[in-house]
């Protein structure tokens, strides 16, 4: 299983319910910020993108990134926990 950070920008509705929703259908999430998130998958980074991206409006702007080896946060909406377990 892979972690992967994702980062967004909704620009024109903003509509964030239909993205909230791809991204808890992920059995294991995060919401970190405001704009980012983390989920645990075995799917692919492209995978993700082609997933999320198809419930965003096309000048909507999204990164994937697979997580790497050292992180750290302060005021993360989720639980310092589940970023130390996790990522």
């Amino acid at each position: 299983m892979t972690c992967y950070i994702i980062s967004y920008d909704l620009r024109g509705k903003r509509d964030y319910e239909p993205l909230y929703e791809a991204i808890r259908s992920y059995k294991t999430w995060a919401h970190i910020t405001e704009s980012t998130w983390a989920i645990v998958t075995t799917k692919t980074a492209v995978q993700v993108r082609d997933h999320l991206s198809s419930v965003m409006d096309q000048d909507d702007r999204l990164f994937v990134v697979k997580s790497g080896v050292e992180a750290a946060w302060i005021n993360a909406i989720c639980k310092s926990e589940w970023l130390k377990g996790n990522l």
